[in-house]
């Protein structure tokens, strides 16, 4: 009778195990993208209508897989593989959201970087862009007086053609302060006279109630496809490339270099996560140089895999000049 109470409890736990599934998730190394070349067909960044220059070597984003609804067999496995790593699945899938939901907000994250990638990119070379109302916060002073499309020209007396710029004009401002904006729609030029409202978060600054997009404004197009893809850590690599292709030389200089890290419209790299599983993957497919934003420089350094050089990166303009550096044998910014 003991033992056959003992293979009925041990089936049942086995058969647990291996059907019911934990609330972990796991995350691994994911796949890499090399932005200075093509997927399934396509160009990952390509420039239509301007001139561009040869490129060589890679300029690769990385990934991070996520293994979701594990049993407890497949999250000890993962858990001992030494691989991957076990966390509460609430981390990745926030509690009140729907996984579309989730899924959603990371297409959106990816949208936006690649924007602000292109933005990024062109300031840094000079190059002309825009800023346009994305969307009218509701219930915000801005209601009824702008809309989604409209360009931002000049706020509060301060002409503007990034986010940044819009933000930097308002720095100053108080709730109940008024301030003209001058903003185009429909090919039209006007003025409108706007009472900043108080801001939701401690920020004693005025609150017009817009959110601001930047998009390039020059005479050629830039598309970047690459699907099945989420998230806003892209950035960096995205416009490197951009700025490699519309530049003369060559960033890479044959190497294979790979890196992460978010960017906004001012070209400012923040830092990701996952960190070590993307440079697992990036050394895994043969990278020998590996961008790191500085915020995850800690970890990065106690994460690294052998083979792998680390360049410390603060900036759109950091990363270039450390990539010109390598070409050139000289010292870069380290971890």
């Amino acid at each position: 009778m003991t033992l056959l109470v003992g293979l009925v409890l041990a089936a049942a736990l086995a058969l647990a195990g291996a059907t019911v599934p934990v609330p972990y998730v796991a995350e691994g190394p994911g796949p890499t993208f090399n932005t200075l070349g093509q997927v399934d067909g396509r160009t990952v960044v390509d420039v239509a209508g301007r001139q561009t220059f040869p490129t060589s070597g890679h300029l690769n984003m990385t990934t991070v897989s996520i293994a979701d609804r594990l049993t407890m067999f497949a999250a000890l496995a993962a858990w001992f593989s030494g691989n991957d790593g076990i966390v509460p699945r609430e981390e990745i899938f926030l509690p009140g959201l729907s996984e579309q939901q989730v899924e959603q907000e990371n297409t959106e994250q990816f949208r936006q970087s690649e924007a602000d990638a292109e933005v990024a990119a062109l300031s840094y070379l000079h190059l002309p862009t825009k800023v346009v109302v994305e969307a009218v916060v509701p219930g915000s002073p801005a209601v009824g007086l702008l809309a989604a499309g409209d360009r931002l020209l000049v706020v509060n007396g301060v002409p503007v053609s990034t986010p940044a710029q819009v933000s930097d004009a308002l720095r100053d401002t108080r709730p109940g302060s008024r301030v003209v904006i001058r903003y185009q729609r429909g090919g039209v030029v006007q003025d409108v006279s706007v009472g900043l409202g108080t801001r939701p978060d401690p920020v004693p600054q005025g609150f017009l109630g817009v959110t601001p997009e930047g998009l390039p404004d020059v005479p050629f197009s830039i598309t970047i496809s690459l699907g099945d893809i989420g998230g806003p850590s892209a950035g960096l690599m995205f416009a490197l490339a951009l700025v490699d292709k519309l530049t003369p030389g060559d960033l890479a200089g044959h190497r294979f270099v790979a890196g992460t890290g978010t960017i906004n419209d001012a070209g400012v790299v923040g830092e990701i996560g996952g960190i070590a599983f993307k440079m697992a993957a990036a050394r895994s497919a043969g990278a020998t140089v590996f961008l790191v934003p500085t915020g995850n420089c800690p970890e990065a350094v106690s994460r690294a895999p052998a083979g792998l050089r680390l360049v410390r990166v603060s900036s759109l303009s950091d990363a270039v000049a450390a990539l010109r550096a390598l070409h050139a044998g000289a010292a870069t910014p380290h971890c």
